[in-house]
């Protein structure tokens, strides 16, 4: 089962941040960039799985959910995670906190 993950962070003066959503979108342009390119050493296979699984993300009600869940846990100082990932053909959404 292959998972992808996305890690949402507050932007500071050297780093840039986003939201999950945010994070999701940029993922997928980077995807449909890849796979409408004719570069034979990217696995189309694996972009296409990564596509479907962030396209599923962003249209799930669980997507806002997990979100605000970020976006507090953010706000508390915590190192958030959001993985991503099918199991049995169902995606699967998972926040983990460090």
């Amino acid at each position: 089962m292959q998972s992808y993950k996305l890690e949402p962070r507050y932007p500071t003066n050297e780093m840039p941040g986003r939201c999950i959503k945010c994070l999701a979108e940029h993922e997928l342009n980077i995807c449909l960039m890849g796979l409408l390119s004719e570069n034979e050493d990217i696995d189309g296979e694996e972009l296409k799985r990564k596509f479907e699984i962030l396209v599923a993300f962003l249209k799930s009600p669980e997507a806002k959910t997990l979100r605000n869940e970020s976006e507090r846990y953010l706000s508390e100082g915590k190192k958030v995670t959001v993985k991503l990932s099918l199991s049995d053909g169902k995606p699967r959404y998972e926040l983990e906190l460090s």
